[in-house]
């Protein structure tokens, strides 16, 4: 406590001397502003303009086309004279079973609508997928339709 008593005076003399650089900072930047204001009005209303003009320009040059995807069925007609490669299928020593499992594969169906469609269960039907898929030597169910619409075996 005596020590705040013996530099009472010196702190009440910084304090005095930090409000009076602080009243003539804030007159200076009044001056500055009182001296500039017409050029500080004019860069706020030219920038002001700019962020505008920026604004405006983005909106004219958005596209204006709105994308609508319509999802269509489109049933493509089989050909009349398509007949089935027996070689080619006789080659690939397809059960079957697994030729009626690529049938539906060609056709769009999932390995649970297959299941349905041929009263099996799931883990059969993935069975039969595997198989077709080491006996034709393919990667995927796009690379078995393609191979066995190369080989003529299913329309």
């Amino acid at each position: 406590m005596t020590l705040l008593k013996d530099f009472k005076h010196i702190i009440l003399y910084g304090l005095i001397l930090a409000i009076l650089v602080f009243a003539l900072k804030w007159l200076q930047w009044k001056f500055l502003i009182v001296d500039n204001s017409i050029d500080i009005y004019i860069g706020l209303i030219a920038v002001f303009f700019t962020i505008l003009g920026v604004w405006v320009a983005t909106q004219l040059v958005k596209p204006k086309v709105h994308k609508v995807i319509i999802e269509k069925e489109v049933f493509i007609p089989l050909p009349d004279d398509f007949t089935i490669n027996e070689v080619g299928l006789k080659k690939l020593n397809l059960s079957s079973r697994e030729y009626e499992v690529l049938q539906l594969i060609s056709k769009g169906y999932s390995n649970a609508d297959i299941s349905k469609n041929l009263f099996l269960s799931v883990s059969t039907v993935k069975t039969h997928v595997s198989n077709l898929f080491t006996k034709m030597d393919v990667q995927s169910r796009t690379q078995a339709i393609e191979k066995s619409k190369r080989l003529k075996i299913i329309p």
